[in-house]
């Protein structure tokens, strides 16, 4: 029976913004790496105005909550 817990993913990619290629790396909490991609989509569509196929995320790593480096996921974890 999989622990359904959520998790710290490290995500890094690039999106394009106008002619640039523009690199990203993000840390977020989410159940499974399928739900930290869509979280990134979402963020960069709604704060950037940039569309799904402009983002190209290369790498979705789980992160143990020790080594988030993200201020805000360490406050949610209570670190």
């Amino acid at each position: 029976m999989s622990e359904d817990r959520t998790k710290v993913y490290r995500v890094k990619g690039k999106f394009q913004m106008g002619k640039r290629m523009q690199p990203f790396k993000v840390e977020l909490i989410a159940m499974k790496p399928r739900d930290a991609e869509e979280k990134v989509y979402s963020d960069f569509g709604s704060k950037h105005k940039v569309k799904r196929n402009k983002v190209f995320i290369e790498d979705v790593t789980e992160v143990p909550p020790s080594e988030a480096e993200n201020p805000l996921v360490k406050y949610i974890l209570g670190d």
